[in-house]
């Protein structure tokens, strides 16, 4: 898909190694598939408001940074709530398609690749319900 995943914890690279060893290699063939970085102090996570200082812990963030550098998504959670891969997966896609057609094309809540689009603009504005409505984007 062309993006660059990175985790982030304030866990040790040597807590990292055996978190990957003991538990996410029996769920990921092979382990984890992208670097996870220690963030002991919680300086990067402070920086993105998902360090929790009292508790010496970060949430659970997801953040889609675009080409430019721009956070165009987000999503931060308690720890005992898990992430969805498959919706982080959609809103990539979502976002490429919305940056590949420079603005001419929107996605819907729910949109899908090969769904129908939404063409921003004065007729569009209105009548997104009924776009919605005839949309397959919700199948």
């Amino acid at each position: 898909m062309g993006a660059q995943i990175l985790s982030v914890s304030v866990d040790s690279h040597f807590v990292h190694k055996m978190w990957n060893d003991n538990e996410l290699s029996k769920m990921v063939k092979g382990g984890i598939p992208f670097p996870m970085l220690s963030d002991g102090g919680g300086k990067v996570g402070t920086v993105y408001g998902v360090y929790d200082s009292d508790a010496g812990v970060e949430n659970r963030g997801r953040f889609l940074i675009d080409p430019d550098g721009v956070i165009v998504g987000f999503e931060v959670l308690t720890p005992p709530v898990g992430r969805n891969v498959s919706e982080t997966i959609r809103q990539i896609q979502a976002f490429q398609l919305v940056r590949a057609s420079k603005g001419t094309e929107a996605t819907p809540s729910g949109w899908k690749p090969g769904k129908k689009t939404l063409k921003p603009g004065p007729d569009l504005v209105g009548k997104v319900w009924e776009v919605w409505k005839t949309s397959e984007a919700f199948d």
